[in-house]
């Protein structure tokens, strides 16, 4: 259906996409102020269609990110209110811990400094040798890892379904099918012009995900970053197969990329997926190597930022790119972690985008970036962890808001 005229009575805040951030930040706003008209417009015709239904399903700790900083401080919130979602609602959850796992004698340093950035953000964590690793692990081999107790596995198509109950219940509105397609302010008043029709709104949340850079820019941002897209591809253990991995297992990252490396996941029904490398994509919603977007690739192109990191990395980028094209070197790599792993112990499942805002320096933005312009709130960098984070990014959002609508 369309909107009724009833529906066409301006809002008092508007939320940009369907993902787990959108609902979240909905859920924050219906629940502190059960008074407000609130809508949730998105583009798909079902919920978390890109991002958040392609996601992995962990739970992060937030080990990984600076202490102090937008990942480290909502991660770590959001793992605690994400466990207690769970919890409330009956949703299948597991907090069955990650082991980071050093393999080369140059790793070591750096799991060192994981384990001093450990302590700094308070995050319980145990350094263990190569017994423990096969004790936990027993396919898996290393010189050394890092247990993490508090790190866990989702389900998020779940928590997506649940937080959108929970916003109609609390007299929101979540719109499907309805894309933007123009925005503007009008008498105090931003102007959503979507497939569904006009929303009116005081206030927007931009919650967009791979487009969030450029609503930003029709709501007047400033913005000199743009967003560009990263495709994580997958292989699937075979169910025969699955007995090689218990939990989450990991390599210690590159800290020059915000990517994690391929590692392998048991998620909550049982399968365990293994991945993903990082190779750009030539659309915003690029899942397969064919897909190819004639103003996305343009957008890529033109931005003297993406050269920049080109330069930068581009011995890099091309060993993805390589690995991406043979299943072989894909096998390479994640018998770094578990030698046994053979070739037809692998199939091909779903890729994922990771909206990834890049600097003009050519720099990958690697904290959260949530940024303002005239009565609205851009999430303009929310990749991993933001599904973690959903819960606390979506009360800060809300804390954002009371400054002004309280």
């Amino acid at each position: 259906m369309t909107l009724h005229d009833a529906d066409t009575r301006p809002h008092d805040i508007a939320v940009i996409g369907g993902g787990i951030v959108g609902l979240a930040t909905a859920f924050a706003i219906t629940t502190r102020w059960p008074s407000r008209r609130v809508i949730v417009v998105e583009k798909e015709d079902v919920l978390g269609a890109h991002q958040t239904g392609r996601n992995s399903g962990v739970v992060h700790s937030g080990i990984y990110y600076k202490p102090g900083s937008f990942k480290a401080r909502l991660c770590r919130a959001g793992n605690d209110a994400m466990t207690q979602f769970s919890s409330d609602h009956d949703i299948a959850y597991e907090r069955c811990g990650k082991m980071i796992v050093a393999t080369r004698p140059e790793e070591l340093p750096r799991l060192d400094a994981l384990c001093e950035r450990a302590r700094a953000s308070e995050i319980p964590a145990e350094r263990i040798g190569p017994a423990e690793i096969t004790d936990r692990e027993p396919h898996v081999v290393g010189l050394a890892g890092l247990w993490i107790p508090s790190t866990g596995i989702i389900d998020y198509g779940a928590v997506l379904r649940s937080l959108s109950d929970e916003v109609r219940s609390r007299g929101g509105t979540v719109l499907l099918g309805a894309r933007v397609e123009g925005l503007h302010r009008s008498q105090q008043r931003h102007i959503l012009q979507t497939t569904r029709g006009d929303v009116h709104a005081s206030w927007i949340v931009n919650c967009a995900g791979l487009h969030s850079d450029r609503v930003a820019r029709l709501a007047g941002a400033t913005m000199t970053e743009r967003i560009v897209p990263f495709r994580g591809e997958y292989f699937e253990l075979v169910r025969h197969r699955r007995r090689l991995v218990r939990g989450l297992v990991y390599p210690v990252p590159d800290p020059n990329f915000p990517f994690l490396g391929v590692h392998f996941t048991r998620m909550v029904d049982g399968s365990v997926h293994a991945g993903p490398n990082a190779v750009l994509a030539l659309a915003r919603e690029g899942y397969r190597k064919r897909d190819v977007s004639v103003r996305d690739l343009a957008d890529i192109v033109s931005f003297p930022g993406f050269w920049r990191l080109a330069r930068k990395h581009g011995a890099a980028g091309m060993a993805e790119v390589t690995r991406s094209l043979s299943k072989r070197l894909f096998l390479r790599s994640l018998r770094e972690l578990i030698p046994e792993l053979q070739l037809d112990d692998l199939v091909r499942t779903e890729a994922g985008v990771r909206a990834q805002l890049l600097e003009r320096s050519g720099d990958l933005v690697d904290d959260f970036r949530i940024i303002r312009s005239e009565h609205a709130i851009h999430v303009c960098n929310a990749p991993s962890p933001a599904a973690t984070a959903s819960l606390a990014i979506g009360a800060h959002i809300a804390g954002e808001l009371a400054t002004d609508i309280d």
